[in-house]
Parts: C-alpha cells; sequence; structure tokens
C-alpha cells in the first residue's frame, strides 16, 4: 500500500499489546500501542489513526470511555473491541454503541489481521463513497458556477430564488454556455436536493427510443422489448428530470410531455394503466422556441406550460471578465486529469488574449482548450508562444485594456473604446451592453452622437 495504514492498539496489559503488533506490523500497517485508555484517548487526540484494537476491561478508563472518544473525534474510524469470554454481553453492548467488532479471548492472530483488513477496506470505500457524492454535489451547486460579471451574479440571484420552487423551469442559452449546471444548481440549491437529477439530451435517441427512455415501456410492448423499463420521469420521482434541447423533440412526443407536465402521471410504452410521479422539469434549449412555435413545430401549450419561469445562461462573449477566473478553475481541473502534465499556470498576457477571444463555443470551447494546453505543454508556464497555435484565426479582436497596460492613454480614449468593445461583444445590442456596463443605454447613444457616430 502506498500509504501505510495506522493502527492503535489499547491494552493495560503490556505483553498483549506487543503480542499484536508484529503481526499487523507484518501484514503492513504501522502500529502503536497504548498502555491504558487514558493514554490511547491522549494519542487518539494527537494523532490520526484509521483503525482502533481496544480491550474492553481497563482499569480507570476503559474501552468504552475509548470508543466514546474514538467516535466523538471520527464517527467512521473503526473500533474492534477485545474481551474476555465471559465479557461477550458487554461487547454486544459495545457494538450496540458503535464498535465495529469485537474479539472474545483467546482469538487467533489471523483473524484479527482479517477483520482489521475487513475494518480498513470498509472505511476506505465509504472515504471513497463520501468523495464522489460531495463531487456531485459540488458540481450541482452554485459554486460550479464560475463568474463574478454582472450577468452571473443576476443568474445566480434568480437560481436561488427560483430553486425552492417546483415550478418549470426553461434555461435559454446558445449551445457551451453552461445550461445544464444551471439546472443542476436549481436542483441541489432547492427542496429537491436528496432526490434524484436526471439528465437526458432529446436529440441524442430517435424519437421512438426517446418514447421509450422517458416514459418507460412494459415487456413485450415492441419488437425488442425484452424486459420492462421503468422510464426517466419514474427514475427521477421526488427529485428534478432536465430535458436537454427540447426544441428538438417530436411532435409525438410534446403531446405525452404535455401531458405528463399538466396531470403528474406517466404512462409506460404498452402498460394499461398510469403512475405519479412527482418531477420538476428543467428544460433546455438554444432554439427561438417562439419561432417553433410560429412555424407549427413546437406546441404553444406545452412552450406556455415550461415557460412558466426563464433563466438564460449568457454567452461567454458577454462576460470576458470572468474568461481569467474560467481559465485557472478549468487548468486546475485539467491538471487533476493529467498529473503528469507540468503545466501549473498561465502568464498574464495569455489570460489577456484568452479575453480577446470571440468564444463560439462558450465555456464548452475554453474548457477544451485548456485541456488541450495541458495535455501538450511541455512547461510549467503557458506562455504566447504556446497559446497562439491554438486560437482560432479571426475569432479575436483588441481589447482595449490591452493597450493601456502597455501605456497611459487618456481616460476619456479608455471609455469610448471600453463601451464601443462592450457593444461589439453584445452584437451590437446597445440596451444589453449598457446592462453588462451598468450604466444607461442613453450614455452610449450619447458618447457615439458626440464622437459623430
Amino acid at each position: 500500500m502506498s500509504v501505510r495504514a495506522r493502527v492503535l492498539v489499547v491494552d493495560d496489559h503490556v505483553e498483549m499489546g506487543q503480542m499484536l503488533r508484529e503481526p499487523l506490523a507484518d501484514a503492513g500497517y504501522t502500529v502503536d500501542v497504548a498502555s491504558g485508555g487514558a493514554d490511547a484517548i491522549a494519542r487518539l487526540r494527537l494523532a490520526v489513526y484509521d483503525a482502533v484494537i481496544c480491550d474492553l476491561r481497563m482499569q480507570d478508563v476503559d474501552g468504552f470511555d475509548v470508543l466514546e472518544a474514538a467516535r466523538k473525534l471520527d464517527p467512521d474510524l473503526p473500533v474492534l473491541m477485545m474481551t474476555a469470554f465471559g465479557g461477550v454481553e458487554n461487547a454486544v453492548e459495545a457494538m450496540k454503541r458503535g464498535a465495529w467488532h469485537y474479539f472474545a479471548k483467546p482469538f487467533r492472530l489471523d483473524e484479527v489481521r482479517l477483520y482489521v483488513g475487513r475494518a480498513l477496506e470498509e472505511r476506505r470505500v465509504r472515504a471513497e463513497h463520501r468523495t464522489l457524492k460531495q463531487q456531485a454535489e459540488d458540481r450541482g451547486r452554485l459554486g460550479a458556477m464560475v463568474g463574478r460579471s454582472a450577468a452571473m451574479r443576476a443568474l445566480y440571484a434568480l437560481v436561488e430564488r427560483v430553486a425552492w420552487s417546483s415550478a418549470p423551469v426553461l434555461v435559454r442559452g446558445e449551445s457551451g454556455s453552461g445550461k445544464e449546471l444551471v439546472a443542476r444548481a436549481l436542483h441541489f440549491e432547492g427542496t429537491r436536493r436528496a432526490g434524484p437529477f436526471v439528465a437526458v439530451n432529446c436529440t441524442a435517441l430517435p424519437h421512438t427510443l426517446l418514447e421509450s427512455e422517458l416514459f418507460g415501456h412494459v415487456k413485450g410492448a415492441f419488437s425488442g422489448a425484452t424486459s420492462a423499463r421503468r422510464g426517466l420521469f419514474v427514475e427521477a420521482d421526488g427529485g428534478t428530470l432536465f430535458l436537454d434541447e427540447i426544441g428538438d423533440m417530436a411532435p409525438e412526443l410534446q403531446a405525452r410531455l404535455l401531458r405528463v407536465l399538466a396531470e403528474g402521471e406517466v404512462r409506460a410504452v404498452g402498460a394499461d394503466g398510469s403512475r405519479t410521479v412527482d418531477v420538476r422539469v428543467v428544460a433546455a434549449t438554444h432554439q427561438d422556441l417562439e419561432a417553433r412555435v410560429k412555424e407549427g413545430r413546437f406546441r404553444a401549450d406545452l412552450f406556455y406550460r415550461l415557460n412558466v419561469v426563464t433563466l438564460r445562461a449568457p454567452p461567454l462573449r458577454e462576460r470576458p471578465e470572468d474568461i481569467p477566473s474560467l481559465a485557472e478553475h478549468f487548468l486546475g481541473q485539467a491538471r487533476a486529469r493529467n498529473p503528469r502534465s507540468p503545466v501549473q499556470r498561465f502568464e498574464q498576457d495569455c489570460l489577456a488574449a484568452l479575453c480577446a477571444q470571440r468564444w463560439p463555443g462558450n465555456v464548452r470551447e475554453l474548457e477544451n482548450l485548456v485541456e488541450r494546453l495541458v495535455v501538450l505543454g511541455t512547461r510549467e508556464t503557458v506562455d504566447m508562444e504556446q497559446l497562439r497555435p491554438h486560437l482560432s484565426e479571426g475569432s479575436s479582436e483588441q481589447h482595449p485594456l490591452l493597450e493601456a497596460q502597455r501605456e497611459v492613454i487618456p481616460l476619456r480614449r479608455l471609455e469610448s473604446e471600453y463601451i464601443a468593445w462592450a457593444v461589439s461583444r453584445c452584437g451590437g445590442n446597445k440596451t444589453r451592453a449598457a446592462e453588462l456596463l451598468g450604466i444607461d443605454v442613453s450614455t452610449i447613444h450619447r458618447r457615439e452622437r458626440s464622437e459623430g457616430k
């Protein structure tokens, strides 16, 4: 094992502790021996142990006291109790109080090694489970949505307000802008956080398979249905179902989805009856649903049912001030996935160059670029020489702050150029640019008139 597990043996008969030390050390463990209960509690407060083997009957401070102290310091620390044959009832009581196992003296040393190994393995699995669970929750919480721009702060505020409702939510935004992160945040920040979060991309499957995936089917419902399937609505019962790219859903499935939203009931393909489900639906699209409704490609009644609350995931070009923190965030994740890479940081001019990109693929494009730099990097610091070949030609523009970093320029000129740059980043939408800049749109118009534009 790369890190030796540390075991504390506790017995006020020194020879017993020494007898256990050698076979446990031979098994690969670091073993400390405490001369009694008080010594054990003192050691537990000073050092981190992976398992404790403790005699139950000791003078002054007995095994129950050690068990209680160990549980308070680390509820997951496995404590294995030793007891004389006549003390089995007390050992059972210790198990009720949280002991992991007990040995009746005399015991075999190979039995001790066996149960210590099992206890350590269970502790490892529990710790791994906790880590994975925390990572899953962290991916869903607001902390996974990186950025402190005005657009992102407004989105955070809306997510926190909407998360506690069960009303359907429509998340709109360009591809790669983080719509699923918004959906996960809505789930994990709200009352359904203990329930399942289930996601499906409506474009990933043909509509016949998507119907079975969403609503389930009974055995024999169609050719190939050799067993029953519950469906994602049933799997998401008590939680959230995220329907990504809802705008591409086939019309016949739109009708079935509308019924589930209206009645809270789902019927599996081929089933005679319906099943009640309690599911919050969060849908996402990059499509113009209003236009698709006019074209007859999306049901108006479903659109109004989904469009109770609308959240917008802003494209990356509207929040360039978030790009440095996003790049550093993705750098940390990429380094964890590629531990042999020497890459550790970006030069400041690289971050400025990233801010000047248009990012048509949004956050996903930036994440992929950072991963590529980490995988291919040969030095600790990414400089412009390494970055430049990976930048898209024609997708960058001169950021007004770059010139200001090289030389002092008049403040009014800097302000005018920055406003013009912001309008450009918003596709010429001056109202949106003014909103992001925190100024009135009349200020932009007044500046343009004064400059003869």
